[in-house]
C-alpha cells in the first residue's frame, strides 16, 4: 500500500514537472524580447565606471536584480489572485517611468553635446576622488536596480499570463524558474560583454599571430559594442515603455493592430512596414508620454526653486 502510493506520488511529481517544463519554455520564447532589451539597458550601465569596478557594480545591480524577483513574484501571484485588474495599471506605471527614464537620457545627451567642455570633465572618471567614484557607482547601481524592477515586472506580468490557467504551485515553479534564469542569464552576458576588452588584451598579448589578430580585433570592436547598446538601451526604454502603454490603452493597441493588417496588403512594401510600424509607434508614443512627464517634472521643480 505504502509502496503504491509513494509509485502515485512520484508519478504526480513527473507529471508536474512535465507540465512546467512545458509552461516554462513557453514562459521564456515569450519573454524572449524583454531580454534582450533588458540587456541592452544594463550593458550600459557601467559606462563610466574604472575598469576593475566593473564585475562589484554588475554583481551588485545582480542582487538588486534577484530582490527585485523577490519581491515581483509573491506580489504578482497575489494581485493574479485577488486584483487581477491591477496589472495593467501598475505595468503602465512602469512603463511611464521607463518612457521618462529614456527622455532624461536623450536631454543628458543633448546637454553634453551643447557643453562639449563640461562633458569632457564628466569623462575623466580617473581624475574622481575615492568619494566621488563611489557616490557615482551608487548612482550608476540605484538607476540600474529600478529600471531593472520595471523590466522585471514586465517578464513576470507576461510569465503570469502564459501559465494563468495552471495550478497555483505550478505557477509558483515557473514564475520562480524564470525570474532566476533571466536574472543570471542577462547579468552573466553583461559580465562577459563588459570584459571583453580585458579578453582583447590579454589574446592581443599571446605569442600566437592567431590569438593576437583576434584580441586586436576584440579591442576595437569592444568600445563599438558599447556605444551600440547604450544607444539599444536607451531606445529600449521606449520601446518597452510605449509598447506597455499602448498594450495598456485597448483602443490604442487595436487601432495598431487594424494599421499593422492593412499594411500587409501593400505591394512590395507592406511585408516590409508590417513588423517595423508597431515597434515605431511605441517609440514615439514611449518618447512623447516621456517627453511629456520630463516638462511636468521640470516646471514643478521650477515652482519650488522660485518659492
Amino acid at each position: 500500500m505504502a509502496a503504491g502510493s509513494l509509485l502515485t506520488l512520484l508519478d504526480d511529481i513527473a507529471a508536474l514537472m512535465d507540465d512546467v517544463s512545458v509552461m516554462t519554455k513557453v514562459a521564456a520564447k515569450k519573454t524572449t524580447g524583454v531580454l534582450g532589451d533588458d540587456l541592452a539597458l544594463n550593458a550600459q550601465q557601467v559606462t563610466g565606471v574604472r575598469a576593475e569596478r566593473e564585475l562589484p557594480v554588475v554583481w551588485a545591480v545582480c542582487k538588486g536584480s534577484l530582490r527585485n524577483k523577490l519581491i515581483l513574484v509573491p506580489a504578482a501571484l497575489l494581485i493574479s489572485a485577488f486584483a487581477p485588474w491591477l496589472v495593467t495599471p501598475l505595468l503602465m506605471l512602469g512603463g511611464a517611468y521607463l518612457s521618462y527614464e529614456g527622455v532624461e537620457k536623450l536631454a543628458h545627451a543633448w546637454h553634453k553635446w551643447r557643453h562639449p567642455q563640461a562633458a569632457k570633465k564628466d569623462a575623466k572618471t580617473a581624475e574622481r576622488s575615492p568619494e566621488e567614484q563611489k557616490a557615482f557607482e551608487q548612482k550608476r547601481i540605484k538607476g540600474a536596480v529600478r529600471t531593472d524592477f520595471i523590466l522585471s515586472a514586465e517578464i513576470i506580468a507576461i510569465t503570469l499570463g502564459t501559465v494563468a490557467e495552471a495550478a497555483f504551485m505550478q505557477q509558483v515553479v515557473v514564475l520562480s524558474i524564470i525570474a532566476l534564469a533571466m536574472t543570471l542569464g542577462v547579468y552573466g552576458l553583461v559580465a562577459a560583454i563588459v570584459k571583453l576588452d580585458d579578453l582583447g588584451l590579454y589574446l592581443s598579448r599571446r605569442s600566437a599571430s592567431i590569438a593576437q589578430s583576434l584580441g586586436r580585433g576584440i579591442l576595437t570592436a569592444a568600445p563599438w559594442l558599447m556605444k551600440f547598446l547604450s544607444i539599444a538601451g536607451t531606445a529600449a526604454m521606449f520601446m518597452v515603455g510605449g509598447g506597455i502603454l499602448t498594450h495598456g490603452i485597448p483602443v490604442l493597441h487595436h487601432a495598431i493592430q487594424a494599421l499593422t493588417l492593412a499594411e500587409g496588403d501593400i505591394p512590395g512594401v507592406g511585408v516590409i512596414l508590417q513588423p517595423i510600424t508597431p515597434t515605431l509607434i511605441n517609440m514615439l508614443v514611449g518618447l512623447v508620454l516621456g517627453g511629456l512627464i520630463l516638462g511636468a517634472v521640470s516646471l514643478v521643480q521650477r515652482m519650488r526653486g522660485a518659492h
